[in-house]
């Protein structure tokens, strides 16, 4: 696979996941977050859930999306930095981070292969990872 379809990809995942962390804020449930994202950038649940797997974003569905996103022209094709940890995310990491240290090293080697299970099954063709 070239570059610019992982990139594309990539990108409007990190647009889904900042669209999720502010509905989340918001107190908006976490279930239907993945078709109110589609609907908010005129595309399909069904189309959204090609695009995480496997379905290129062609240029034509790049700009639609940056346009419904507020994000300029291009902004899907170019590399941007990762975003700051969410409180969230940061409260998961220090619960991470006291797991691992509670425990020896077969319960560590369980966390890191608990861990690796879950984001090899949010990686599969049409599982639901939000």
């Amino acid at each position: 696979m070239s570059a610019l379809p992982q990139l594309r990809r990539q990108n409007a995942l990190a647009l889904f996941h900042a669209f999720a962390e502010q509905a989340l804020a918001n107190g908006q449930a976490p279930k239907g977050l993945e078709q109110a994202f589609a609907a908010s950038v005129q595309i399909s649940p069904s189309l959204w859930s090609q695009i995480k797997s496997s379905r290129p974003i062609g240029d034509k569905l790049a700009r639609q999306i940056e346009v419904h996103a507020q994000q300029v022209p291009g902004w899907l094709d170019e590399p941007h930095e990762a975003a700051a940890p969410s409180p969230a995310e940061k409260a998961f990491l220090a619960l991470a981070l006291q797991a691992w240290r509670a425990t020896n090293s077969a319960g560590r080697r369980a966390l890191h292969q608990q861990m690796t299970a879950e984001v090899s099954a949010a990686h599969l063709p049409g599982s639901a990872s939000t």
